[in-house]
């Protein structure tokens, strides 16, 4: 059973009402069907990661990225399913447990204590971000540090694992991609130091990392996501830069040390997939991003990516005020494609695709690249819509530039969609799966769409057993 909501200032939204307690972990438990029913071929696991606790003893942290991680899994077979929902345990969550209170600094948190001990607080791995499936293990993600082994079934947290060549000083970045013909593994991580550098990863299937490069960076920048398309992998270095002594002294925290410049430009860097080495790179006009949709070499051999674009850095100052139960600063992300020309870096061509607020991209990988549709969280064309989190998902279909809405309804929030294919189809069929925190119930639930009926009801339903705070990412692993 869910638990009562707790009680809120009214200027609140109901969203708020999710992440106002410590998320409840609950074991392996079948999943009651509220409406529909759960289709007979849908078989694997969905996984998603997010912050799940934001406070200790009244201590809350002061941005959304510092919660401690917690993984929901939902297994299904036979028309049946199964969820569970646990913390990842890492060191720093574990000491935190025992001693009941926050001992470690953030993202955008500072240690507890006088202004001289925070210089030494170490950060915390949070393993809050984002999972990978891989044929062994689960990783739960986070941008600075090693990923968290977690076992595939129950959720058991095995460890950091360093996947065969991380050093201590070299992070794993959030979001891996998978190369859909040779099924290698792509990440970076940012070293820093006077001047950061980027380091490039390229794995095996198993995560075993085969090859490593780095690339020097001017200053210390702020990069979470990039582009894998086909031979080239791209990334976006926004004009944001640390201003490390703040930061290293504990006077401000790495996230209230970040410096938006746009005089620097955004700097497109093209990097050959197969060595890792730079190709190009090009100071364009500035933006900031987050998160990219797909990327392909189109036939005039350019490099033609998704992203969705934010005119400033007044996007991590929102994310700081979820934390808080409460957004007042306006900070809208829109969808562009882009064309780059990748040996030298230019635009060719840029369109905003979508100017609806938008985000977390998902692509459809079971179909090609070119034709594949984009799922993204979406807020719909509404007056209301001031202080609010993502209330519809939508379909983006790129050969006919068609926008699919689907909203959830009055306070309803769904999750980041994530796609999933009908197995044995000869022709584009799938589902969209989404987590959706009901703040009128005060309750989770799984909604399970078909692709080719988005805006109908959802064919299934299912209540989880206890609230899920909003989450960041997942991915689904077929049985």
């Amino acid at each position: 059973m869910t638990t009562a909501a707790p009680s809120l200032p009214t200027q609140q939204k109901a969203w708020a009402q999710a992440i106002a307690q410590p998320a409840q972990e609950f074991p392996l438990t079948p999943l009651t069907v509220i409406s529909g029913a759960i289709p007979a071929d849908l078989r694997g696991s969905l996984y998603r990661n997010g912050p799940g606790r934001l406070e200790r003893q009244g201590q809350r942290v002061s941005h959304w990225f510092d919660g401690d991680g917690a993984v929901l899994a939902v297994h299904f077979a036979d028309g049946q399913a199964q969820g569970i929902y646990r913390y990842v345990r890492s060191a720093g969550f574990t000491e935190e447990e025992q001693a009941e209170q926050f001992l470690y600094s953030g993202y955008g948190s500072l240690a507890p204590g006088p202004i001289w001990q925070r210089w030494k607080a170490q950060l915390k791995n949070a393993g809050n971000t984002s999972v990978l499936a891989l044929p062994d293990k689960l990783l739960a993600l986070w941008e600075g540090g090693w990923p968290h082994q977690l076992d595939l079934h129950t959720l058991e947290t095995k460890g950091v694992h360093p996947l065969g060549q991380l050093t201590d000083n070299e992070p794993y970045s959030a979001h891996p991609k998978r190369h859909p013909q040779t099924g290698h593994i792509f990440n970076f991580g940012i070293v820093a130091g006077a001047n950061a550098t980027l380091n490039l990863y390229r794995s095996d299937a198993q995560g075993h990392i085969e090859k490593k490069e780095s690339v020097p960076l001017n200053g210390i920048p702020l990069i979470h996501d990039f582009v894998l398309a086909d031979r080239y992998l791209v990334f976006c270095v926004p004009p944001v830069r640390l201003n490390p002594l703040p930061a290293v002294l504990g006077f401000q925290s790495f996230s209230d040390a970040l410096m938006w410049q746009p005089k620097h430009g955004t700097q497109l860097v093209v990097v050959d997939a197969e060595t890792l080495e730079v190709v190009s790179s090009e100071a364009v006009d500035p933006w900031y991003q987050w998160h990219f949709g797909k990327g392909f070499v189109n036939k005039d051999g350019d490099i033609v990516l998704e992203v969705v674009r934010y005119p400033d850095f007044a996007t991590n100052q929102q994310l700081k005020e979820i934390a808080a139960g409460q957004i007042k600063t306006k900070a809208d992300g829109e969808f562009w494609r882009i064309c780059v020309e990748p040996q030298t870096a230019r635009v060719r061509s840029q369109t905003c695709l979508i100017a609806n607020h938008c985000e977390f991209p998902h692509i459809a990988e079971d179909q090609p690249t070119v034709t594949a549709p984009t799922y993204l969280s979406m807020q719909p064309s509404e007056p209301d819509t001031e202080g609010e989190l993502f209330r519809a998902i939508a379909r983006f279909d790129p050969d006919t530039e068609k926008l699919t809405i689907a909203e959830a309804g009055s306070d309803r929030y769904p999750s980041e969609p994530i796609y999933v294919p009908k197995a044995g189809n000869d022709t584009p069929s799938g589902w969209v799966l989404s987590v959706v925190y009901d703040g009128g119930a005060h309750q989770s639930e799984l909604w399970i769409y078909d692709i080719d009926r988005l805006t109908d009801a959802p064919v299934c339903r299912l209540l989880l057993p206890q609230v899920v705070p909003h989450s960041f990412h997942g991915t689904w692993r077929p049985a």
